[in-house]
């Protein structure tokens, strides 16, 4: 079992990401790339005490970098939620 922090990341602070919040009440998150949707309900349910109606996920594939001249690399593959508040709000941006 992951501890709840190990589940949740990081926000993603986009400007997608307020507009879904706004209209939407949802919120999205960068997760590990191991958790599973039940984990990533129950970590945000206990770390901001709200209620959570749905949670889809979606596997970000990594992007390419230029290191040098020739040889290119690649930054981590990584997974995003979007996770539906029934009740509730998250505010990321007021505790900054």
């Amino acid at each position: 079992m992951k501890t709840i922090f190990e589940v949740i990341q990081s926000p993603c602070l986009t400007e997608k990401g307020n507009l879904l919040q706004e209209t939407q009440n949802k919120v999205v998150l960068k997760v590990n790339t191991r958790a599973n949707k039940i984990e990533i309900k129950d970590a945000v349910e206990r770390l901001f005490d709200v209620k959570v109606a749905k949670v889809s996920t979606s596997n970000m594939e990594g992007k390419k970098k230029r290191v040098g001249i020739k040889s290119i690399g690649r930054t981590s593959n990584w997974k995003k939620a979007y996770v539906t508040l029934a009740e509730g709000k998250i505010n990321f941006l007021d505790e900054l």
